[in-house]
């Protein structure tokens, strides 16, 4: 397992998981497949950005536990699903980084 952020914030991490492919989302650990989770779109939606970054949750932190498919398959869809995600955010951007 491990865990990142997605550049352009809370939307960013959701239209991540939105894109993906390949991998699963789902909140469970134990399974055989990829799996994916936004959780400040997903376990922890109720929480303001402000209450997400005082549990240790950035808004952005997008959580990934790697399954048995084949490497080059996870990769391409993170891939993929990254450029569609910080691509969409960074349309919708003013160069403040101020959503529009």
């Amino acid at each position: 397992m491990f865990s990142f952020g997605v550049v352009g914030g809370r939307r960013a991490g959701q239209h991540f998981i939105e894109a993906v492919e390949l991998c699963s989302h789902l909140a469970n650990i134990g399974d055989a497949k990829t799996l994916v989770i936004h959780p400040a779109s997903t376990t922890h939606q109720q929480l303001s950005d402000a209450q997400l970054e005082a549990g240790g949750v950035p808004p952005d932190l997008v959580r990934i536990i790697v399954g048995i498919e084949d490497v080059e398959d996870i990769l391409w869809d993170l891939d993929q699903a990254l450029t569609a995600a910080t691509k969409e955010t960074t349309a919708t951007s003013d160069p403040s980084g101020e959503q529009q």
